[in-house]
């Protein structure tokens, strides 16, 4: 079997997906044949996306695979032989009046109808797919994200004297802000990993935080600040899945992270789990962590056993049955 990846143009900073679907295909069984294929546009305007669905009709394969972030390019695809990851509705959620409308139909509803199956990314995205999109609930498929094999489980045995809490994203959803006003007066550092805006920067140094910032990194080197937080905080407002929840676990980290949308259903019970929007709250799960060596340890013991849903050879399994499924009902 013959299976062409098609993929965005890759972005300097955002490489999620990419290293997803890389984990998911090394995990492969020998059988299945991998061919990638990245746009030459960015999604951006009518004629650079109609330059990318006339792209991608020339390297159509035997079973094609749309992984994301590009859901127009399935118009010119065969639909028998195409499948389509959604990873969130993050778009909708930031758009109102005729550019919802808009984003509703040539985003969501055309390609699901473009192709044969739609995976998504968690239970919470598929949910929210149902309650906007007229569709079958049988075409969408769950399948998880995997985290990467080679990540190394390495609790520390002890806390720094300045604790480093890690910040992964700086966009709107990653609720930067909320955490800055968190750790007002803690001493701590604070490492964030993306680029920061000019307000963010002031927030940063009218709170006299102690803070690092790195950004255009290879995944290799965002893992290298994992290993040395000594706490990972992601209370996103809004997340399709929340992947930093499983590197931090697998390298043994203990993480805070949301309430809300698909946090809670990757963490379980293994993360200390916080309204955003609560400051005092996320405060409070700040210090609980840096203070109190059995939570500390409990969280990175259930952690570990957490990821253990999420292998990347647990994922490819589920890949691999549906694109036989499609394969033989072609």
């Amino acid at each position: 079997m013959k299976v062409t990846y098609f993929f965005r143009k890759p972005y300097q900073d955002y490489f999620s997906i990419e290293n997803v679907f890389n984990i998911v295909q090394q995990a492969l069984p020998k059988d299945i044949i991998v061919k990638n294929y990245n746009l030459k546009y960015y999604s951006v305007g009518i004629v650079k996306r109609l330059k990318s669905c006339f792209e991608v009709l020339k390297h159509k394969g035997e079973l094609n695979h749309i992984t994301g972030d590009i859901h127009y390019v399935s118009y010119f695809l065969p639909k028998k032989r195409t499948i389509l990851t959604i990873h969130d509705l993050a778009p909708l959620e930031n758009s109102t009046g005729l550019k919802h409308a808009i984003l509703k139909f040539f985003w969501y509803q055309l390609p699901i109808k473009c192709v044969a199956k739609v995976t998504v990314i968690s239970q919470y995205t598929k949910q929210a797919l149902l309650e906007t999109v007229n569709v079958n609930p049988d075409k969408i498929v769950v399948i998880h994200n995997p985290f990467a094999g080679n990540l190394k489980f390495q609790p520390k045995k002890e806390i720094a004297k300045v604790p480093v809490l890690l910040q992964v994203g700086t966009s709107y959803n990653k609720n930067l802000e909320g955490l800055i006003k968190a750790i007002g007066n803690l001493e701590v550092k604070l490492m964030i990993i993306g680029k920061l805006t000019i307000q963010q920067i002031s927030l940063l140094e009218e709170a006299q935080i102690n803070y690092d910032n790195k950004s255009d990194l290879e995944y290799h080197e965002v893992i290298s600040y994992y290993e040395k937080a000594d706490l990972v905080c992601f209370a996103s407002f809004y997340e399709g899945f929340g992947l930093p929840i499983l590197e931090a676990q697998a390298i043994g980290r203990p993480i805070i992270t949301s309430n809300k949308c698909s946090m809670p259903e990757v963490a379980g019970d293994s993360a200390l789990l916080i309204d955003p929007s609560n400051v005092q709250e996320y405060r409070e799960a700040i210090t609980t962590i840096l203070n109190d060596v059995v939570v500390r340890d409990s969280l990175v013991k259930k952690g570990f056993e957490n990821t253990k849903r999420f292998t990347a050879t647990t994922i490819a399994m589920h890949y691999t049955n549906l694109y036989k499924s499609i394969i033989n009902n072609v």
